[in-house]
């Protein structure tokens, strides 16, 4: 289809992608870290995909990709799987872990700004995941690499500044 068949369509077009040269991977990758940080993780989104179709193993287009899908959780909650999924694909054991305490973190954060009744309980849970795989990273950490360290003295301050707790135990017997 042309441009002026698309604009003449009523239903939504398939369209065929253009690929991605290699020698366009490492600039791309620049252009993706740019657009996260201006707060458009759509656009770094995009970018991530389009590399990976150009090299499906790019460790680090799979990272900017998880943290871009991340930062729409609360707004697109179909993103959180496909996080989660990269973050397990990623080969190196520490920064696999590192991500799913970063993706934990961030459902903690996304909990804690929602007004759902019970997400303060979820934010809690959500939080101590993350803490669970920071430390599970340090305990393969790199010498020298203390950001684990820094993520989970952020989520026990979150959860100290917030007196975030545990859900309490439902008991059926006081309805009763």
């Amino acid at each position: 289809m042309n441009l002026q068949e698309l604009k003449k369509a009523e239903e939504s077009p398939a369209f065929n992608l253009k690929p991605l040269s290699q020698d366009a991977i490492a600039p791309a990758l620049t252009r993706a870290e740019h657009y996260r940080l201006l707060n458009q993780p759509g656009v770094a989104e995009s970018i991530c995909l389009d590399i990976l179709i150009a090299d499906k193993d790019n460790q680090k287009a799979k990272i900017i990709l998880l943290l871009s899908l991340s930062d729409q959780f609360g707004q697109k909650q179909s993103k959180a799987k496909m996080a989660e999924d990269i973050a397990n694909s990623l080969k190196d054991p520490y920064s696999k872990l590192y991500y799913l305490g970063i993706i934990h973190e961030r459902h903690g954060n996304t909990s804690l700004s929602s007004s759902n009744p019970g997400s303060d309980f979820d934010a809690y849970e959500w939080y101590l995941e993350a803490m669970d795989f920071y430390e599970k990273a340090d305990e393969i950490n790199p010498s020298g690499n203390d950001d684990v360290v820094l993520r989970w003295n952020t989520c026990a301050r979150i959860i100290m500044d917030n007196k975030l707790k545990r859900r309490p135990k439902d008991n059926f017997l006081d309805f009763v």
